[in-house]
Protein backbone atom coordinates (compact mmCIF):
# COMPACT_ATOMS: atom_id res chain seq x y z
CA UNK A 1 0.00 0.00 0.00
CA UNK A 2 1.50 3.44 -0.78
CA UNK A 3 2.22 5.98 2.00
CA UNK A 4 1.72 10.13 1.46
CA UNK A 5 4.92 11.51 0.32
CA UNK A 6 6.13 15.32 -0.56
CA UNK A 7 4.00 16.81 -3.54
CA UNK A 8 1.12 14.09 -3.29
CA UNK A 9 -2.30 15.47 -2.64
CA UNK A 10 -3.65 13.88 -0.20
CA UNK A 11 -7.41 14.24 1.48
CA UNK A 12 -8.10 14.40 5.03
CA UNK A 13 -10.07 14.04 7.64
CA UNK A 14 -9.36 15.78 11.45
CA UNK A 15 -10.18 16.70 14.42
CA UNK A 16 -8.01 19.67 15.73
CA UNK A 17 -7.78 20.43 19.79
CA UNK A 18 -6.18 22.39 21.71
CA UNK A 19 -3.90 20.26 23.49
CA UNK A 20 -4.51 22.02 27.18
CA UNK A 21 -7.64 21.74 27.27
CA UNK A 22 -8.90 18.98 24.58
CA UNK A 23 -11.14 21.56 23.56
CA UNK A 24 -12.43 20.79 19.79
CA UNK A 25 -11.76 23.95 17.75
CA UNK A 26 -12.14 22.59 14.51
CA UNK A 27 -13.64 18.96 12.56
CA UNK A 28 -14.21 18.00 9.26
CA UNK A 29 -15.83 14.37 10.30
CA UNK A 30 -19.46 16.65 9.41
CA UNK A 31 -18.01 17.96 6.15
CA UNK A 32 -15.66 17.18 3.03
CA UNK A 33 -12.01 16.21 4.12
CA UNK A 34 -9.38 18.27 3.77
CA UNK A 35 -7.58 18.13 0.01
CA UNK A 36 -3.87 19.77 0.10
CA UNK A 37 -0.36 18.98 -1.66
CA UNK A 38 2.04 18.57 0.37
CA UNK A 39 5.19 20.89 0.28
CA UNK A 40 2.90 23.90 -1.25
CA UNK A 41 2.52 25.48 2.02
CA UNK A 42 -1.14 25.90 2.31
CA UNK A 43 -1.52 24.07 5.77
CA UNK A 44 0.20 24.61 9.22
CA UNK A 45 3.83 22.89 9.12
CA UNK A 46 3.23 20.62 12.07
CA UNK A 47 -0.20 19.14 10.21
CA UNK A 48 1.97 18.81 7.04
CA UNK A 49 4.47 16.28 9.10
CA UNK A 50 2.13 14.47 10.47
CA UNK A 51 0.56 13.52 7.45
CA UNK A 52 3.41 12.50 5.91
CA UNK A 53 4.09 8.40 5.31
CA UNK A 54 0.40 7.49 6.20
CA UNK A 55 -0.93 4.93 4.15
CA UNK A 56 -4.94 5.13 3.09
CA UNK A 57 -7.67 4.41 6.11
CA UNK A 58 -4.69 4.92 8.37
CA UNK A 59 -6.24 6.91 11.76
CA UNK A 60 -3.36 8.74 14.18
CA UNK A 61 -3.29 11.36 16.42
CA UNK A 62 -0.25 14.09 16.45
CA UNK A 63 0.95 16.58 18.67
CA UNK A 64 1.75 19.68 17.11
CA UNK A 65 4.21 22.77 19.21
CA UNK A 66 2.83 25.85 18.42
CA UNK A 67 6.14 26.73 16.60
CA UNK A 68 4.98 24.50 14.04
CA UNK A 69 1.24 25.42 13.90
CA UNK A 70 0.24 28.79 14.49
CA UNK A 71 3.73 30.16 16.16
CA UNK A 72 3.89 32.34 19.74
CA UNK A 73 1.83 35.42 19.88
CA UNK A 74 3.40 38.47 18.97
CA UNK A 75 2.90 41.23 20.68
CA UNK A 76 3.49 43.65 17.64
CA UNK A 77 0.18 42.54 15.91
CA UNK A 78 -2.09 44.47 18.77
CA UNK A 79 -3.10 47.82 17.83
CA UNK A 80 -4.91 50.51 19.60
CA UNK A 81 -7.45 51.79 17.37
CA UNK A 82 -9.78 55.15 18.02
CA UNK A 83 -13.48 54.16 18.92
CA UNK A 84 -13.80 57.08 16.32
CA UNK A 85 -12.57 55.35 13.64
CA UNK A 86 -14.98 52.62 13.84
CA UNK A 87 -18.45 52.47 11.80
CA UNK A 88 -21.34 53.79 14.20
CA UNK A 89 -23.28 50.63 13.99
CA UNK A 90 -20.42 48.78 15.65
CA UNK A 91 -20.56 48.34 19.58
CA UNK A 92 -17.62 46.81 20.77
CA UNK A 93 -17.19 43.98 22.79
CA UNK A 94 -14.15 41.73 23.93
CA UNK A 95 -13.27 38.37 21.57
CA UNK A 96 -15.65 40.12 18.23
CA UNK A 97 -14.60 39.75 14.99
CA UNK A 98 -13.52 42.47 13.26
CA UNK A 99 -12.35 42.71 9.54
CA UNK A 100 -9.24 45.49 8.14
CA UNK A 101 -8.75 46.43 4.72
CA UNK A 102 -5.49 46.30 4.09
CA UNK A 103 -3.33 49.00 1.58
CA UNK A 104 -3.21 46.73 -1.26
CA UNK A 105 -7.45 45.81 -0.62
CA UNK A 106 -7.04 42.57 0.76
CA UNK A 107 -8.62 41.71 4.39
CA UNK A 108 -7.65 40.88 7.63
CA UNK A 109 -9.21 39.27 10.44
CA UNK A 110 -8.74 41.29 14.06
CA UNK A 111 -10.35 40.19 17.49
CA UNK A 112 -11.32 43.05 19.66
CA UNK A 113 -8.98 42.33 22.94
CA UNK A 114 -9.69 45.11 24.95
CA UNK A 115 -12.17 47.93 25.00
CA UNK A 116 -11.39 51.34 26.48
CA UNK A 117 -13.63 54.75 27.02
CA UNK A 118 -12.01 56.17 23.55
CA UNK A 119 -10.09 53.09 21.59
CA UNK A 120 -10.16 49.62 21.63
CA UNK A 121 -7.28 47.10 21.39
CA UNK A 122 -7.39 44.88 18.07
CA UNK A 123 -5.31 41.75 17.78
CA UNK A 124 -4.37 40.98 14.48
CA UNK A 125 -2.47 37.22 15.75
CA UNK A 126 -4.20 33.72 14.79
CA UNK A 127 -6.97 33.35 17.21
CA UNK A 128 -4.82 29.59 17.96
CA UNK A 129 -1.36 31.36 18.01
CA UNK A 130 0.15 30.27 21.16
CA UNK A 131 -1.33 27.00 21.62
CA UNK A 132 0.11 23.63 21.32
CA UNK A 133 -2.39 21.62 18.67
CA UNK A 134 -3.40 17.99 18.65
CA UNK A 135 -5.25 16.72 15.92
CA UNK A 136 -6.69 13.08 15.26
CA UNK A 137 -5.72 12.38 11.56
CA UNK A 138 -7.63 9.57 8.75
CA UNK A 139 -5.87 9.31 6.21
CA UNK A 140 -8.60 9.43 3.15
CA UNK A 141 -7.41 9.40 0.04
CA UNK A 142 -3.70 9.91 -1.87
CA UNK A 143 -4.82 10.90 -5.18
CA UNK A 144 -2.40 10.24 -8.15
Amino acid sequence: MSQVKEKDTVKVHYTGKLASTGQVFDSSLEREPIEFTLGEGTIIPGFETGVLNMKETEKKTIEIPKEEAYGEVRKDLFQEVPKDQLPEEIKPEVGMGLVSQNPDGTERQLRVAEVKDDHIIVDANHPLAGHDLTFELELVEIKN
